[in-house]
């Protein structure tokens, strides 16, 4: 059983250590590394193979110039150009302390095992040649005459299987030898390899086909025939049959296709190492549950060892409770057992949050879209300088009034970046949980945000100070008579909206216990214009820029506190590296 992986210099690793075991499920947004994992994976196992051959029945040199690997070899981590395997794209090294030198820069993956109750550990290095061509060698060991460490037979011995994601089925499909079968496998071209799978299980394990048969039919209520190689036309036939009709393989669903497939591979790769690329494709929650059951029963009836890379939540709740768990999040690692809220975010927060937040080192939490133009406006107003530079380009996490979510999301991020700080800032509610260290939670006094430029005067000014009467500055002759008609017209709205609100026993449209954007500011903006005869300039999308025309006097102190709060959350980050 492989027990640890280390990678350095791979695709997007730059050095790390991947704890494994048996079942062991890696989980993280796309684009975090879960493939490349198993791509290294497979690429340890072509090196080895590879080393294998050469020296298999004659000595290895003191000098070892490593064994050439095609780029075509690599089926299972396709590339236009072997360089696309080293990160960054970095071969050699730059210049170091001024002077020119050009160290090679090797990938290297260290696999360790134990194999019947015996440790053992093995390395390799790689050293790229051109576009088409790199070098492969066991690694060196850390003493000073560098010398290589040797192959052990127990990583010899070892078999892997890399299957990728379901990619549908073809109409039909020719026999395929075990090499052509391999590469199609590892291109992810399974669409084409379903009926030479089951065929070669019910020729070479026909009792690991009854299984196979048995368990289609009690999860999917088809009974599978057996596959038919058809000698004049090189192709391999299957059916089943569903409802007393029989249909081609090609009329089944996708989740009996993907599932047949699992199936198949893992019975023909009995012994190996099973590599899983996201398993639970095409299927839905049920069955998610059911395969990972099925997934983790046919690895130990085949003496099997299964790696899985999936999005699913459900796969994550059945491997967390058991499994080995590995959070692709930052350098991949074990989850905690005792982060349950991380466990579930880890399925939904997608990369680009973890991106940002690294950048920026700080989370800003807000129910709206508008909630954050109007801190910014408010920044602007009061001149507070720290609030503006802070508020520039902020990461900000739009949640509703969802307060479990702020939690939610930020831990899981915080599982990659340990140092990130949060602050979430929400309408006047009664908060259910406790600040935490680096995660605080505010609600402003009042109902919401634009309460805070809901007054008399500030619409007022508005009417009389706007755009549009901005526009005939420099007409004053026609300019004064439309402030008289925007000022009587924005008077005579509030008067009929606040006897609304003394009809209905509300109190004042100037009260903080009103929801000042729906039953004021809408209203008041709707009716204006059409007073005046023009369309709404004044959408809720556009509140803040009310906080111009708000009277110093009347600028809540408030807003200073928590613009303050803010600052101190983004002025005392430490960036993540």
């Amino acid at each position: 059983m492989l027990t640890k992986i280390t990678i350095r210099n791979f695709k997007l690793f730059e050095n790390v250590e991947i704890e494994l075991g048996n079942p062991v499920v890696f989980v993280g947004p796309n684009n975090s590394g879960k493939t490349t994992a198993l791509q290294a994976l497979t690429l340890w196992e072509l090196g080895i193979k590879r080393w294998s051959e050469k020296y298999a029945d004659k000595p290895v040199p003191a000098k070892r110039t490593g064994v050439a690997i095609n780029r075509r070899d690599l089926y299972a981590v396709p590339q236009a150009s072997t360089l696309q395997l080293w990160r960054a794209l970095k071969v050699r090294r730059g210049n170091q302390g001024g002077q020119p030198q050009q160290p090679i820069v090797r990938i290297e993956i260290i696999v360790e095992g134990v194999s019947k109750t015996i440790p053992w550990s093995c390395g390799l290095e790689f050293d790229f040649a051109n576009s088409e061509v790199f070098y492969c060698r066991p690694l060196r060991n850390e003493t000073p005459m560098s010398h290589h460490v040797e192959v052990p037979q127990e990583a010899r011995d070892l078999s892997f299987g890399y299957l990728p994601p379901m990619s549908g089925l073809a109409s039909n499909e020719v026999r395929l030898e075990q090499g052509a079968l391999d590469v199609r496998v590892g291109e992810g071209r399974t669409a084409e390899v379903l009926r030479n799978l089951c065929y070669q299980v019910y020729t070479d394990n026909p009792t690991a086909w009854e299984s196979v048969v048995q368990r289609i039919e009690d999860s999917f209520g088809a009974k599978l025939l057996d596959p038919e190689y058809i000698a004049e036309r090189g192709e391999i036939s299957m059916s089943y049959r569903d409802n007393g009709f029989e249909l081609d393989m090609s009329a089944s669903g996708r989740g009996l296709q993907q599932t047949l497939l699992l199936l198949v591979f893992m019975y023909a790769k009995s012994g190996s190492v099973v590599l899983l690329d996201e398993p639970d494709a095409h299927l839905e929650l049920l069955r998610q549950q059911q395969v990972y059951q099925t997934i983790t029963e046919v690895a130990y009836l085949t003496n099997s060892q299964v790696i899985i890379a999936s999005h699913s939540e459900i796969i994550l709740d059945q491997a967390y409770a058991n499994d080995l768990v590995i959070a692709f999040v930052g350098k991949p690692h074990s989850i905690d057992k005792g982060k349950s809220q991380v466990r579930k975010a880890l399925t939904k927060i997608n990369f680009q949050d973890f991106y940002q937040a690294k950048i920026t080192g700080w989370l800003l939490y807000l129910e709206g879209y508008t909630d954050l133009a109007m801190l910014q406006a408010f920044a602007k107003r009061i001149e507070h300088h720290e609030a503006i530079e802070a508020l520039k380009r902020p990461f900000v996490k739009q949640v509703g009034n969802e307060v479990k979510r702020v939690g939610d999301h930020f831990f899981g991020v915080q599982e990659a970046l340990p140092e990130l700080r949060g602050i979430a800032l929400f309408d006047r509610m009664k908060l259910d949980r406790d600040n935490h260290s680096k995660l605080h939670f505010m609600t402003w006094k009042k109902r919401e945000i634009e309460n805070y430029v809901c007054t008399f005067r500030t619409l007022e000014n508005f009417a009389t100070e706007g755009p549009l009467v901005q526009e005939l500055r420099d007409v004053p002759l026609f300019q004064q008579p439309v402030i008289n008609e925007h000022r009587d017209a924005m008077q005579s709205v509030i008067n009929e909206v606040s006897h609304s609100f003394e009809v209905l026993g509300k109190g004042t449209p100037w009260d903080s216990d009103v929801k000042a954007s729906d039953e004021v500011l809408i209203p008041i903006f709707e009716q204006f214009f059409k007073y005046i005869k023009l369309p709404n300039l004044m959408a809720k999308k556009s509140f803040h820029e009310l906080v111009e025309y708000i009277p110093d006097e009347e600028i809540d102190s408030e807003i200073r506190d928590k613009l303050d709060a803010i600052v101190a959350v983004a002025r005392t980050v430490t960036r993540p590296n």
